[in-house]
């Protein structure tokens, strides 16, 4: 079985030893052991071919992903395994100037990082930022590093993997700032499936269902650094 992952800190990266790991990897590991699925390889992609590569058979299974309703039409998804909050990747020298997207839209000169099909685009759009605004990008590896580079004013993605980003990145001078939460609430991320596969997306959420919030769970996540008020969000 083939499970799709983008590297993306704590969720999924290569650690130092070249093993995949994250948390989101690491809790697929758990679910597909429970179901006896042993062959598991986990594939690295790019953002925009997680859902068209379950369409193609490419793989079975996607680490999270936002369950927006658009994605909700074209793949199936399990149970919420986090739900977070929005953030902005800047330089610390813009980091008292900032304060969410609108901050963006006020001059209309700040340039903003995002990645190709992620929900970032569409909200930042919905609180003012203008389309000439934006820079797209296919790796999170590559918008960050334009924030490092001054080719970008900001970078929006999930404040965790920016924060998870800093602490396995010799990365210095950025900063993180939390996207307001009447701007956007934390969102449910789920792992995705194919349409067609009902079974395996059912005998995922058995596993989910009596593992998201136990002990044993709550120590996992602690790992890549989700706090137990961030586990009890998606219970």
């Amino acid at each position: 079985m083939k499970v799709a992952y983008l590297i993306e800190p704590p969720f999924n990266y290569v650690d130092e030893a070249g093993d995949v790991t994250g948390c989101d990897v690491d809790l697929a590991r758990y679910v597909l052991d429970k179901l006896d699925i042993d062959d598991v390889e986990f594939v690295e992609t790019e953002f925009a071919q997680l859902l068209p590569g379950l369409a193609r058979n490419d793989w079975q299974m996607t680490t999270g992903l936002f369950a927006s309703r658009e994605r909700q039409r074209i793949a199936l998804f399990s149970r919420p395994i986090w739900a977070l909050p929005d953030g902005l990747l800047v330089r610390m020298e813009d980091a008292q100037s900032l304060a969410g997207y609108s901050s963006l839209a006020v001059s209309g000169e700040p340039k903003l990082a995002v990645i190709r099909n992620q929900v970032q685009h569409a909200t930042a759009l919905e609180f003012g930022v203008r389309p000439a605004q934006f820079r797209v990008f296919e790796t999170y590896a590559d918008a960050a590093q334009a924030v490092q580079d001054g080719t970008v004013t900001a970078f929006a993605s999930v404040a965790q993997a920016h924060k998870g980003y800093l602490q396995t990145r010799a990365a210095t001078g950025l900063a993180v700032i939390h996207v307001p939460l009447f701007e956007r609430a934390p969102a449910l991320g789920c792992f995705a499936f194919a349409r067609a596969a009902t079974d395996l997306r059912d005998r995922v959420d058995h596993v989910l269902n009596s593992f998201i919030g136990s002990t044993e769970h709550r120590r996992l996540v602690k790992t890549f650094g989700f706090a137990d008020a961030e586990v009890d969000r998606v219970l």
